[in-house]
This record gives structure tokens, C-alpha cells and sequence, in this order.
């Protein structure tokens, strides 16, 4: 078994249970582990810290997998990881038949993670040591949920700083020749496994869907939403099945607005009173402020515009524009729902970018809650780095 020896006090952070060893705190590396490989993470004492998967190519040369010596780090532990990561999903069933039942460091298996859309699972391998587990790990999901489709999308960026190759394709059965249909909340939604953002779908806005469906119905019949960088329309779906009269979705993607179109359909929502429009956001922003309109709901959840920590300048810029141009088109006494997926972006610093966007607009705002992913996206609290998905719920006052 390799080695790797860290330096005196980078043990501080694997004393508190953090999964992530980082190149610049290694001494040495005993041996001549692969790609993948598990090592015995110990002190500059010799003294065992953890058991981890070694990537060679990233800085984050380790990632940790136990910190238990006693354990066995095999394809039975894998299975097992697996097995209690479904099951702590479980209450989910009887709200929806789409759920993330993996998710990476928060599961104990760093870099891997698993979606189920009802009997179709999509899988993503974003690190070297769960890219050596891989077949274990499919076993493992397999066997828990008793679901036979395996899909693979292991085609984000991150793969690359692993010195990792991008795979896509089915692992178990076939790719699915159509979109998958999940209901989630009595809302229908087709996912397109093959081509979507990420592995389809984004399963994380469960909650705050939710809340948007709420809010339309206390607002009655009269209820209109403009929902920004809306891809398939999930925001306006559950605003129109709870009973707003209007939707407008607004995404730079044809193909998205196409698919929010047939998801409208296939909820029975009136087309009139869903649309569609095929722009960058500030664009049609702009365009609806100069046409006057206004509404009782506003969402804004952009992209990450911070990939990395070199980038939070530029995206604070790009979040308080954006939120800017957004509460000037919330009716008096409307809401704005507000997200940042970057997770360069802290709460306490999103929050202050809001701030200073209300005050530029010379409007009042009043902050009702705070927003955050569902518990299948559940932060394990010594990785704090696993809270990426933030969210403001906002009213206009006054």
C-alpha cells in the first residue's frame, strides 16, 4: 500500500474530517500509486489520518474515502456507501420519482454522482477514484434501487483536471430513445438524459419550485411569472400548474424552450399563456422594462458564473446586473427569487451582492427567506465546499 506523508500541520484539516488533501501539502509519496489507486494518507509522524483515492493530475491529489483504519476500502465498502446513500432518500418517493440519490463528498464517495429518474439512473464519474470503482459502484446503485437502465454523462470539465478522458453512453441496458417523464410535486417534466445540462435535469430546485407554486397560489389566478435562464421551464410549470394565469420563460436555448414547450403540454397548461422567448436574459430584461410589464413573481437562477475563486470579480458584477434588472420588473408586493450555483460565491457574499443591487434600484426590499437544494443535495458539514446552490426569496415593499 503507497503512502502519502504530509507535511507538519496539514493534518489539521483531516483531523476535522475534510475529504480533500491538496498537492502543496504533501512531503512525500511513498511508493508509486496510479491513478486511482487508494493510499494510507499519515502525519509527518507516521501516524494514519485517512484512507483516500490518489489522483496524480489534480490538485486535490487526494480525496478521501474513510478515516476509519480498520475499514477495507473494496468493492464491497463501495456497495455499502451506495446502498445508505439511497436509503436516506427514501422519503422522497412519495413526492416525486426523480431524486439525486448520490452525491459525491456528502455520501462519502467524493466525485461520484447518481440521479434517478424514475426506472432510468444517470451517473457522472468526476474523479480518479471513483472512475477506478466505477463497475463496483454501478453494482452497488443497481442492487439499491432496483433499477436496470445505467446511463452515463461523465462529460463535465472537471474530468480534465483529473486527467480524465470524457465518457458518455449507457452502462446497463440502452440509452433511452426519448425523454424520461418524472412527476415531481403533481408537475410532469420530460429530462433529455442524453443532452441536458448536467444529467438532465436540475433536481436541486425541487424545493424552491416548490415555493414558487406556493407563492402562485396565494397570489390567486391572477398570477403572472417571469422566469430567467428558465431552461426547461420548471419555475413557470409549477407557477401555472398551482393556477397563475401567465408564464413568460426566457433562455438563450431554442432546444430548452422547445422542450419547456412540450413539458407545458403535456401538464395540459394553455399555450397562450405560456410563453417562450429565445434571448440572453438582459436583452429581454431590457426589452420588458421598456415594455412596461411587470410581475408578481421574478426568478433569476443563472449559470455559474464563477467556475473558480479567479472569478468572483467579474461575477459579482454579472449577479447584481442581472438582480438589478430583475426587481425592476416585480410588481409592488411581488417576490423575486434570486440563486447563485457558483460555489465561489458565498452565501454571506451573494447576499451583500443583492443588497447592493436593491439599493441601486432605489426600490425596497425585504428578505423573507433564505433558499437552498432539496436533502437529496444534503452538505456534509465538514465539506462546507458542497454548499453551491444559494437562494434569496425577496419582496417588494412599499
Amino acid at each position: 500500500m503507497s503512502e502519502v506523508v504530509l507535511k507538519s500541520g496539514k493534518e489539521r484539516s483531516l483531523l476535522r474530517r475534510h475529504p480533500w488533501v491538496y498537492a502543496t501539502g504533501i512531503a512525500q509519496t511513498v511508493g508509486r500509486p496510479l491513478s486511482g489507486d487508494t493510499v494510507r494518507v499519515v502525519d509527518d509522524k507516521g501516524r494514519f489520518l485517512a484512507w483516500g483515492a490518489f489522483s496524480p493530475e489534480s490538485q486535490i491529489r487526494v480525496r478521501c474515502w474513510s478515516f476509519i483504519e480498520q475499514d477495507t476500502i473494496d468493492a464491497a465498502w463501495m456497495a455499502q456507501r451506495v446502498h445508505e446513500a439511497v436509503a436516506r432518500r427514501s422519503s422522497l418517493a412519495a413526492r416525486s420519482n426523480g431524486a439525486r440519490v448520490v452525491f459525491g463528498e456528502a455520501d462519502g464517495l467524493p466525485g461520484f454522482v447518481a440521479d434517478r429518474y424514475d426506472g432510468q439512473l444517470v451517473v457522472q464519474f468526476l474523479a480518479a477514484g471513483v472512475e477506478r470503482w466505477r463497475e463496483a459502484l454501478v453494482d452497488g446503485l443497481v442492487a439499491a434501487t432496483g433499477c436496470t437502465q445505467v446511463y452515463e454523462r461523465s462529460d463535465a470539465a472537471v474530468r480534465e483536471r483529473e486527467g480524465l478522458e470524457s465518457r458518455v453512453g449507457p452502462m446497463r441496458g440502452d440509452a433511452p430513445s426519448a425523454p424520461v417523464e418524472i412527476v415531481e410535486d403533481g408537475v410532469r417534466y420530460g429530462v433529455d438524459v442524453l443532452h441536458g445540462h448536467k444529467t438532465g435535469f436540475y433536481l436541486d430546485q425541487r424545493e424552491s419550485r416548490k415555493r414558487v407554486a406556493e407563492l402562485a397560489a396565494q397570489i390567486g389566478p391572477s398570477a403572472t411569472i417571469l422566469n430567467c435562464f428558465s431552461y426547461t421551464g420548471g419555475f413557470s410549470l409549477a407557477a401555472m400548474k398551482a393556477g397563475a394565469a401567465r408564464a413568460i420563460s426566457v433562455d438563450s436555448s431554442a432546444d430548452a424552450l422547445a422542450a419547456a414547450a412540450q413539458n407545458a403540454a403535456r401538464n395540459g397548461i394553455d399555450p397562450a399563456a405560456f410563453e417562450c422567448r429565445v434571448s440572453k436574459v438582459a436583452d429581454a430584461q431590457r426589452a420588458l422594462a421598456a415594455e412596461g410589464q411587470q410581475f408578481d413573481i421574478v426568478v433569476l437562477d443563472p449559470p455559474k458564473f464563477a467556475p473558480s475563486a479567479h472569478h468572483v470579480d467579474k461575477a459579482a458584477r454579472a449577479y447584481k446586473d442581472v438582480n438589478l434588472k430583475g426587481m425592476r420588473l416585480v410588481k409592488p408586493g411581488g417576490y423575486l427569487l434570486t440563486f447563485s450555483c457558483s460555489g465561489a460565491i458565498t452565501v454571506d457574499l451573494f447576499q451583500k451582492i443583492v443588497a447592493g443591487a436593491v439599493t441601486d434600484s432605489h426600490m425596497e426590499f425585504v428578505l423573507l427567506e433564505r433558499l437552498a437544494a432539496g436533502i437529496d443535495h444534503p452538505m456534509r458539514m465538514t465539506h462546507p465546499e458542497g454548499e453551491y446552490l444559494k437562494g434569496l426569496l425577496l419582496q417588494r415593499v412599499g
